[in-house]
């Protein structure tokens, strides 16, 4: 088993655009069908897979170019310590009116290893200074336990240097 750690930050009104979050169906629409359904399928056809827009199910970043990977790790706890260097690293961004202290941040950091050990996908969003937003979100492989049949990046992928657990952006 092994972790895949992304993040992306962007306004929240990019975050929002969910129909670009979401691969696109697996059949194009009919022929006959309305034309703002073709338009809108081959959209997001063009627009998913390159997309650095976090994808609305965690699994789905798995269908991202690799070049969006932040790190790889073979053991929960290297992805688990990324992400909260990560959390810390932000801490002073996040919006003042949704701030969770540093009690509730370690809290789900702590967490975060058992549930990638158990080899569940982990994904937090937070609110930054007006109007920006942070996703962070590691994906399970081995393979990916929510969606098996989604490609995998390897370590090999991207070299030894992407594979420790002081992985910085």
């Amino acid at each position: 088993m092994h972790h895949h750690g992304y993040l992306w930050t962007g306004p929240k009104q990019r975050f929002d655009q969910e129909a670009l979050r979401r691969p696109p169906p697996p059949e194009p629409p009919p022929a006959g069908s309305r034309p703002e359904a073709i338009q809108r399928y081959r959209e997001v056809a063009a627009v998913f897979p390159t997309a650095d827009l976090p994808p609305l199910e965690t699994a789905y970043w798995l269908l991202k170019p690799r070049s969006l990977v932040r790190g790889t790790w073979e053991e929960p706890k290297g992805a688990a310590t990324w992400l909260g260097e990560r959390l810390a690293e932000y801490a002073p961004h996040l919006s003042a009116d949704r701030d969770p202290d540093s009690t509730r941040l370690g809290q789900l950091v702590d967490g975060v290893t058992g549930r990638l050990r158990a080899g569940a996908d982990v994904s937090y969003g937070f609110y930054l200074e007006h109007p920006m937003y942070l996703s962070l979100a590691v994906v399970t492989c081995s393979p990916n336990r929510v969606n098996a049949e989604l490609p995998c990046p390897t370590a090999r992928d991207f070299g030894a240097a992407r594979t420790t657990s002081s992985n910085r952006e």
